[in-house]
């Protein structure tokens, strides 16, 4: 026992070492993180909350653990956890004692000592839900050695979130599923979410003393599918307007993500004033400096949606506004957080380079918040550092990272998994930022990942020289999909060293599908090494053309020799902006792809020859279905390319053959996904009508959650949206009604442009598929499955046998 009190007492002192040197770095973050504890409640609200998970978890195990909060001063200054052996008196009592400096603290330990002493895993319920069956039951709980588990954070943060994410993914949820996802959170390690839910309710009660009236708020308020882009300033009016049962209910549920949130520990995120305005605004002060902003993506301008009205920073109108904001959602909340969200430059760029200029904006900004909040610390995503480098150069960052004190500002380093600014920005100049992973784009559906980046690049940047980082996060736009990328970053802020990933990964397959396996620990390898392994930088990493059909004329690009390789779609758009994504250039379309194909295939039978064995998991029948659709729509890909070349080289007989291929691999897909419930398109649409509360809001739901997986955006009759198929999804139901009809009206106009040896008439086929689009978007006549129908290992079995024998 002696020696045990004092092999802790000397790792208490190294961590209390340790703390004090991040102290002297940081000093001004210490007094922000002294500040947020101190709006956390009590210690017995924080317990009962992670007990309460504890319930919905493991309901038989709620007597097998307990749970105590305990000062910092136990972990060194900093956050952590413990996880120790019960030795009360007497034979009755918990197995495991878990202690946390938070709530959430308590809940990561847990996570912690589920996985790697009793191979559980928690994942979203789309990608498989949680594996529990191994945790044996309650007073056999694996046993620690006589140290037992102690991990501190690394960096006081873990980051939740884009501010778009909650249009991608949460905007049709209830409570249920808001539940679920905070759970999922704490048992993560999130500390630091976003919270934007609800934000419409405040601003219609801000506006109001502003003599802004609901009329004028219809043209403001974006649809409930659109909000994050009204919210950012791209667009108004699209998809509107909120009725004011949607206003109430996400006021409401927003209070209770909130209450669960802070009862767990956690420091939300809340937004801020960017200078975003109504214009009518323009109209009630007409001596105010507002600027009417450029397009954002409509068709040709049309003014019912795009040029919003943006309140120069500099006005004294923008520190009332920005002021009254902040204080109405402390009257609504109470003061639970210090933290607030602003992008009030991101795709908006200043109208001069002037240093001087820029600091006087970024200034003002932080006014506005400090006087609604004198603690308010400005969180700023640093996306417009990678995607307007060439407005954003060393002075103009400086300018605006120093334009607040100290402390004052925090940076999301939006996409360091790929492009990381710490490292070519003397760590932003001093400024503290957070490590994030942006890895998806429009909540698509693609196998993708940079593993090797994720386990190495937050300990690179936190042991870097000088460093500036104090957290790591997940910034992607859509949830639901690629688990083993967010298992992985999400333990990174947990970790002091980089992780072995492919001993990682050996670990993660055992527990994601409760027993070990070789062939899948084989065909993880090859996934680590090919689909996981993007190192190009390229940021448009979906863009199958069964999904984002390309907008190209065949006729236009005829060339005299097509290799027919593996290679053939090694590249990808190059835009100026990541989302508009039509190929503009001469040549062939091309689809990213950063992997050998053929590898990716043995991945899938190594998957499949396990299949008899681990057929009963949830996880690994999410996981096979999206191989399987993974490598189904590389191969549509290629037979595309074929197919169009077929058609440069006046091949009739070709043409037909690979056309009924190509659409024959989309019927195959549909039957596929069909065959699980986490790919079907009407969980979609059912979960948007659910929120209406009559007829009206029920059509106006559905439209919005049809048109945004699909033209998202306007179309005019010859003119199909700049961002359409941004947000595409391989959902049974989309490919067999949307994606298919569309490949079919393409594939039929290239036939008949042969046949009758004239030009592909690519105009004729674009107006017939924005009819069909549109029509497909106001349906609402047909109801789609919410439930799987089908054997998906057999299906999947005999799909692997069809297209590779």
């Amino acid at each position: 026992m002696r020696s045990m009190i004092k092999l802790v007492l000397f790792v208490l002192l190294v961590l209390a070492r340790h703390s004090q040197s991040l102290s002297k770095q940081h000093p001004t973050i210490d007094s922000l993180l002294d500040r947020l504890d101190s709006l956390r409640p009590i210690r017995s609200v924080q317990e009962s909350a992670a007990k309460g998970l504890l319930q919905r978890l493991l309901s038989n195990h709620f007597h097998s653990f307990d749970f105590r909060i305990i000062s910092k001063d136990v972990c060194g200054g900093s956050s952590c956890f413990l996880i120790e052996n019960y030795d009360g008196p007497g034979r009755i009592g918990p197995d495991i004692v878990i202690k946390g400096t938070t709530g959430v603290e308590i809940a990561s330990g847990l996570h912690w000592y589920l996985k790697y002493k009793c191979n559980a895993h928690v994942s979203w319920d789309k990608t498989g839900g949680i594996q529990i069956a191994s945790v044996p039951q309650p007073g056999h709980l694996p046993r620690l050695d006589s140290k037992g588990i102690l991990i501190r954070r690394p960096v006081p943060w873990n980051y939740y979130q884009n501010v778009v994410t909650s249009s991608y993914s949460y905007v049709w949820w209830e409570w249920e599923r808001w539940e679920r996802e905070i759970d999922w959170m704490a048992l993560k390690g999130i500390n630091l979410p976003l919270a934007f839910t609800g934000q419409e309710a405040i601003w219609q009660k801000v506006f109001k003393r502003f003599n802004i009236s609901k009329v004028d708020l219809d043209d403001y308020f974006g649809g409930p599918a659109f909000l994050a882009w009204a919210r950012m300033g791209n667009l108004h009016a699209w998809g509107g307007p909120l009725s004011e049962n949607w206003l109430s209910d996400q006021l409401l549920l927003q209070k209770r993500i909130l209450s669960r949130m802070l009862e767990l520990g956690m420091t939300p995120v809340l937004p801020s004033f960017s200078g975003n305005v109504p214009s009518a605004l323009k109209k009630i002060y007409p001596g105010a400096n507002i600027t009417r902003l450029d397009n954002w993506n409509t068709v040709d301008g049309d003014s019912r949606w795009c040029c919003t009205y943006l309140l120069n920073p500099s006005d004294p109108l923008f520190i009332d506004i920005g002021e009254a904001f902040i204080k109405q959602q402390i009257e609504e909340y109470g003061e639970i957080t210090n933290i607030y969200n602003c992008d009030t430059f991101n795709e908006n760029t200043p109208p001069t380079i002037e240093p001087e200029y820029i600091s006087s904006l970024g200034a003002a900004v932080y006014k506005a918040m400090s006087k609604g909040n004198k603690n308010a610390v400005w969180l700023m995503q640093g996306w417009l550092f990678s995607s307007d480098s060439k407005f954003w150069k060393p002075p103009q960052m400086k300018a605006l990272l120093h334009s607040v004190p100290f402390g004052k500002m925090i940076v999301l380093d939006l996409y360091a998994e790929v492009k990381p600014i710490w490292n070519t920005s003397s760590q932003f100049y001093g400024t503290p930022y957070i490590w994030c992973m942006l890895h998806n784009f429009g909540g698509n559906i693609e196998m993708y990942g940079a593993l090797d980046s994720i386990s190495s690049g937050p300990v690179d940047a936190r042991v870097s020289k000088n460093s500036t980082m104090v957290g790591v996060g997940m910034c992607m736009e859509g949830i639901e999909q690629n688990p083993v990328v967010y298992e992985l970053t999400s333990e990174m802020a947990f970790r002091d060293e980089k992780v072995d990933v492919q001993k990682w990964l050996k670990s993660y397959a055992r527990r994601r599908y409760m027993k070990e396996n070789h062939q899948i620990e084989a065909a993880w390898d090859i996934l680590y090494h090919t689909v996981y392994n993007c190192t190009d930088g390229i940021a448009d990493h979906n863009t199958d053309f069964i999904v984002k059909l390309p907008d190209w004329d065949p006729s236009s690009s005829i060339q005299d020799k097509w290799k027919q390789t593996d290679s053939i779609s090694t590249g990808s758009y190059e835009t100026k902006r990541r989302f508009l994504f039509q190929d503009k250039s001469s040549g062939l379309p091309k689809a990213h792809l950063w992997y050998s194909t053929k590898e990716v295939i043995k991945a899938l039978k190594l998957f499949l020859e396990a299949g008899d064995d681990l057929s009963r998991s949830l996880t690994y029948r999410y996981d096979m279905v999206d191989l399987t659709r993974q490598v189904l729509s590389k191969l549509a890909n290629q037979v595309y390319i074929e197919a169009v070349t077929a058609f440069v080289k006046q091949d009739v007989g070709s043409l037909r053959r690979l056309s009924e291929k190509y659409l024959e691999i989309i019927k195959d897909m549909d039957v596929l996904l069909a065959s699980d419930d986490n790919f079907l398109l009407g969980t979609w649409l059912e979960s948007a009508k659910k929120l209406a509360r009559n007829n009206d809001e029920r059509k106006q739901y559905e439209w919005n959650a049809r048109t945004q997986v699909t033209m998202w955006y306007d179309s005019k009759d010859l003119n199909q949206s700049k961002l359409h198929d941004y947000a595409n999804k391989y959902w049974s139901g989309l490919l067999k009604d949307y994606y298919l009809p569309r490949a079919t009206l393409y594939f039929n106009e290239m036939l008949k442009s042969l046949q009758d040896k004239k030009k592909f008439k690519v105009e004729k086929w674009r107006r017939e598929w924005i009819m069909m689009s549109h029509k497909w978007q106001q349906s609402s006549s047909e109801i789609y499955p919410v439930k799987a129908k089908g054997d998906a290992l057999a299906i999947s079995r005999h799909l692997l046998c069809k297209y590779f024998p």
